[in-house]
């Protein structure tokens, strides 16, 4: 019995599932561990991956396949072209003169956060940070987003989350996770301590533009440079750069 072939669509979303698979690497894969996480068959994600690999998509190693350069180039257009970044960069600029933190623009993709622009503090983070680098949503600057996802979003991301240990041990269940977002939303605002790296404390605040969530502003730092006694005055920073974004953002 002949097999009805895939529509164009569905050829599409196999294909940026194999790309998604292979940004997500932080090793070269081999074609059966990029089939199983991708959910292909392996005859499958092979003419895939040979279609990306002729576009530069995708690059072929010793070990296993890899992102390739073509991804750089769509990453430059993006920044280069996207309507925030050329808003956000002076009030970066400002937010680290007046905090002496490091401030980061991020943007959703699917599940995950990535920063799009960061102007760096006074004193550098000791952990790499770089630009679209792929961050959870659920810890950190990722609340400034999940918390203002529609309902059906958010649990999707949360349920997918949960359970997890934050850095300082904190096991976190769906409800903490749930509640946590709550007050976020509530206080327009998350302040986070060591929960993705020890001994550093970040706070942060959606983008917001007539309802519309176009990103999240935080800044970052040693816990020792943001003690709980300076928390309100970079809270009312971080808020206010926020608000300045969305409202220079054509």
């Amino acid at each position: 019995m002949a097999t009805t072939p895939a529509s164009p669509m569905r050829s599409v979303d196999r294909a940026l599932d194999v790309l998604g698979v292979l940004e997500d690497a932080r090793l070269p894969l081999r074609l059966s561990e990029v089939a199983r996480r991708a959910d292909l068959h392996v005859a499958t994600a092979q003419r895939i991956l040979n279609v990306l690999v002729d576009r530069g998509y995708a690059a072929k190693e010793d070990t296993g396949y890899v992102a390739g350069p073509a991804a750089v180039a769509t990453a430059h257009a993006f920044l280069v072209n996207n309507r925030l970044t050329p808003v956000a960069l002076p009030i970066l600029q400002e937010l680290a003169a007046t905090t002496g933190l490091t401030p980061t623009l991020f943007v959703r993709v699917g599940s995950a956060r990535v920063p799009i622009a960061r102007v760096e503090g006074r004193n550098p983070l000791r952990y790499q940070l770089p630009i679209g680098d792929k961050l959870p949503l659920h810890l950190g600057a990722g609340k400034a987003l999940l918390a203002w996802l529609p309902e059906d979003e958010q649990g999707a991301c949360v349920a997918a989350a949960v359970p997890f240990t934050r850095a300082s041990g904190q096991q976190i269940t769906a409800e903490d996770l749930t509640a946590e977002l709550r007050d976020v939303k509530q206080n327009g605002f998350a302040l986070s301590q060591d929960e993705r790296v020890l001994d550093v404390t970040s706070v942060s605040a959606p983008v917001l533009k007539d309802g519309h969530l176009l990103g999240a502003l935080s800044v970052v730092g040693p816990s020792s440079d943001l003690p709980g006694s300076d928390h309100a005055r970079v809270i009312t920073e971080v808020r206010h750069a926020a608000g300045a974004v969305a409202a220079r953002c054509p």
